[in-house]
């Protein structure tokens, strides 16, 4: 028996509606593998933690969470209750950073059933590959001076470790989809960090001869991500590069409902962290509306990463085939709700058996 071990958190807002939704699919799929098992253990950590313990995190939390398999995460953030930049940074940040999660990677697909924001699109079917250590995230640089002669400097910080590691990991990534990538630059206009990536870029290309390499600068291929983006298949990008691309991404498939993303740690040493995207949505909490589908496809992505890819395509299509039939969530045009959505999903899990 393949049993895992997965920390929970839920988080603030939706988050705590859609992630006991995605653990219920989850252990139907350990059901219909007959070796695997999933165990939970939920953590509360959140903006109310933080209100009642001035802290996001305690300070053995990441001690608490070492040695899971991995972490399963809702929502972050209640800007009502506490800042953006201090709930991120003493959660979802730290969590990625102590744990050495270097690699971001989001899918965006178009969905049987959903309507893509895009007049063509061309059933587009695309990876971005984010570095997510370093780059234009780089917490270096300060503030100084007061009145009309402040100034403030942000570093940003670009190893060849760092670089180097994205980059192989979207050639390997893209050896089993279409055989091509492209990388994010503008090394016409950032003088050093730019054209140090495409010097890496290209010389790791040249350990992939199979693989079609390309650059596209950042504002050209903003633009090809809603004119063209059938023309992509695995995309490699800094930090902040990465994170415009792929909420364009989630936004061209026609709800960042849907989105998923998983934060990787290549190393073996510490967990990996499985999130959603869409964040805890304070508008429709409690309603029973929340899109069940990015926390889902979410799961389905952990389940690649535990070698159990075939589960995870079964998953995707059936969720696929719940969305075909239009049984979708009022952000995707629809007026089902959260529980009708999963437990159709569980059903047609079932049936497969």
């Amino acid at each position: 028996m393949k049993k895992l071990k997965i920390a929970s958190i839920p988080g603030d807002g939706i988050g705590r509606e859609v992630v006991p939704a995605a653990e219920d699919v989850l252990h139907t799929v350990a059901e219909i593998h007959g070796g695997l098992s999933f165990e939970f253990t939920n953590f509360p950590y959140s903006c109310e933690y933080y209100l009642e313990h001035g802290e996001m995190i305690p300070e053995d939390g990441l001690e608490r969470l070492k040695d899971f398999h991995a972490i399963f995460l809702g929502a972050v953030g209640n800007i009502k209750l506490v800042p953006d930049h201090i709930s991120l940074w003493g959660l979802l940040i730290k969590l990625r950073r102590e744990f050495e999660q270097v690699i971001n990677i989001r899918p965006a697909k178009v969905l049987k059933g959903v309507q893509s924001t895009l007049l063509n699109p061309n059933d587009f079917d695309l990876m971005v590959v984010r570095e997510n250590s370093e780059g234009e995230y780089s917490s270096v640089g300060g503030r100084m001076f007061k009145g009309e002669d402040e100034i403030a400097i942000q570093n940003s910080i670009f190893s060849r470790k760092g670089t180097e590691r994205a980059m192989r990991y979207a050639f390997e990534l893209a050896e089993k989809r279409k055989k091509h990538v492209t990388s994010a630059t503008k090394s016409n206009g950032i003088y050093y960090s730019m054209p140090f990536w495409d010097e890496v870029f290209k010389e790791v290309s040249k350990d992939y001869p199979n693989i079609d390499a390309d650059s596209q600068h950042i504002d050209a291929l903003a633009a090809f991500f809603v004119t063209q983006p059938e023309r992509f298949d695995v995309i490699v990008a800094s930090n902040l590069f990465g994170d415009v691309l792929t909420d364009i991404g989630a936004g061209i498939m026609g709800s960042v409902g849907i989105a998923p993303a998983a934060n990787i740690n290549v190393n073996g040493k510490y967990p990996s962290m499985f999130e959603s995207v869409h964040g805890s949505a304070p508008d429709i909490i409690g309603k029973g509306i929340a899109n069940p589908i990015g926390q889902i496809w979410t799961a389905k992505m952990m389940l690649d990463y535990f070698d159990e890819e075939e589960l995870g395509t079964l998953l995707l299509d059936i969720v696929e085939s719940v969305t075909g039939d239009r049984i979708l969530t009022p952000d995707l045009g629809g007026k089902s709700s959260t529980k009708e959505v999963t437990n159709e999903i569980i059903s047609r899990l079932k049936k497969r058996t």
